[in-house]
């Protein structure tokens, strides 16, 4: 088993555990893994990803423990939840870490560019000369702009503003304020709604936005400038390899100015490519 590596990209909505060995890959998706906003069910999570792993590699979950091992985990704010999930788990080689980095590997490989991740959270990054700098990745509460949690927020303000009379009545904000129940209702889900369910109504306003509805498209135009913002603050320049990822990155393209939609590139791979390959770093160093 010394060719073998594990991988985990645990996110907001979903968590991704994979086992490569050789040329072959397992991998299982299971449900939300944010270390921060509960641990003990980010726990129960990883460690049924892990036994339904080795169980498809007819391994003993046993035979997990001595393998290099990454994982990328949203909540990982500081060291001390990373030992906390490093201990908890019957892994003796792993690397804990927040998701940024797994995610800017997997999308840019080795080569300079930036990157938008736009998902249930959200960050930016830009890579130059193997060096990364991140920016954002703070959580729903005090950041995630132009997330899909964030989208789903400002488009419930925006139909409140609506109530007031402050914004243009829309279709949008008429079927928000149906759904919740009127604007009381609307406070309550705010203040009751995981991230997760908030997020949920993210693709509601990006359908609207492709209708043309004025508010749906002020948010998404309110979400692109603060992306087009921090990448030239970040130091982006014209004609610069350009990568959106997440659930809600394809909403963005008609709203960015002109010079970063023609930047825009595919990803060379998914955040869980880039932890396995964080991995396979990790067995490169022995």
């Amino acid at each position: 088993m010394v060719d073998a590596v594990l991988a985990v990209d645990g996110g907001g909505t979903r968590c991704r555990l994979a086992l490569e060995r050789g040329a072959g890959r397992i991998a299982v998706t299971l449900g939300p893994a944010n270390v921060f906003s509960d641990f003990d069910a980010a726990l129960a999570v990883l460690n049924d990803g892990l036994a339904r792993l080795s169980t498809q590699a007819g391994l003993p979950l046993a035979a997990l423990s001595d393998m290099p091992a990454y994982l990328g985990l949203a909540g990982v704010i500081d060291a001390r939840i990373a030992d906390r999930v490093r201990g908890a788990l019957p892994l003796r080689r792993a690397v804990v870490e927040d998701d940024r980095r797994s995610t800017v590997r997997g999308a840019l490989g080795a080569a300079d560019g930036a990157l938008a991740a736009l998902g249930t959270g959200s960050f930016l990054a830009r890579q130059a000369d193997g060096r990364i700098r991140l920016c954002g990745g703070w959580g729903a509460r005090l950041g995630d702009e132009a997330s899909g949690y964030w989208i789903a927020r400002r488009a419930l303000s925006r139909t409140l503003d609506a109530v007031d009379g402050l914004a243009e009545q829309t279709d949008l904000a008429g079927g928000l304020l149906a759904r919740c129940g009127g604007a009381t209702g609307i406070v309550a889900f705010a203040a009751r709604s995981p991230t997760a369910e908030m997020a949920a109504l993210a693709p509601l306003v990006i359908e609207a936005a492709g209708q043309g509805d004025a508010l749906a498209c002020s948010v998404l135009e309110e979400g692109a400038a603060h992306v087009a913002r921090t990448l030239r603050a970040l130091g982006w320049r014209d004609g610069e390899m350009l990568c959106l990822t997440g659930g809600v990155a394809p909403a963005y393209p008609p709203f960015l100015p002109a010079e970063m939609t023609a930047a825009l590139t595919p990803p060379k791979g998914s955040a869980l490519d880039g932890a396995l390959a964080l991995a396979r770093d990790l067995a490169g160093e022995g």
